[in-house]
């Protein structure tokens, strides 16, 4: 267990350094990701606050930029996995999303799902939640249970405007994957 969380650390502090994090959407169909406490539509990790000190949020969102640029920006879903694990926040939804996407690409369904059902335990209205857990949805062949959670992303953030709808939609019909 001690050297997991020490590969995780130094898998961080690696991609902290040789990987910058771009926050703005850039086309690839991954969310950004928060850029500050404000910047993400969830509430901090649990069972802390803003007047613990010793920057525990910076280094929360510091951690999960790391994680979101071995998910996204490199692909490598087995390190951000083990980087998202190493944060010690399995129950923020923004960690858990990002966990259950990268379980996803890897063919892990079954944990793909488990994943997003804590995401939205721990906040049922992420919409990047309900927009991906509609995607592994669809990926199972069950278009009617990725309508349903179209229409719940439709409900939280709109359709045409709310990259999360056309990104679901778009699997959907066929014209995409993600």
């Amino acid at each position: 267990m001690r050297k997991t969380q020490l590969l995780a650390t130094a898998v961080i502090v690696t991609a902290v350094v040789a990987a910058p994090v771009i926050a703005a959407a850039d086309g690839t169909g991954s969310p950004s990701p928060p850029t500050t406490q404000g910047g993400s539509s969830s509430p901090p990790p649990k069972g802390k606050n803003k007047n613990q000190g010793n920057g525990y949020l910076a280094q929360f969102y510091d951690g999960y930029h790391a994680a979101y640029a071995l998910i996204y920006d490199k692909g490598d879903y087995v390190a951000g996995i083990a980087a998202l694990r190493a944060l010690g926040y399995d129950d923020h939804p923004d960690v858990a999303t990002l966990i259950g996407y990268a379980s996803r690409k890897l063919g892990r369904y079954d944990d793909a799902k488990r994943w997003y059902e804590r995401a939205l335990a721990a906040d049922p209205n992420h919409v990047v939640t309900w927009s991906y857990y509609g995607m592994w949805h669809a990926e199972q062949g069950n278009l009617l249970k990725a309508r349903d959670d179209l229409e719940k992303v439709r409900a939280i953030c709109g359709n045409t405007e709310c990259r999360e709808y056309v990104m679901l939609k778009n699997v959907i019909d066929g014209t995409a994957t993600y």
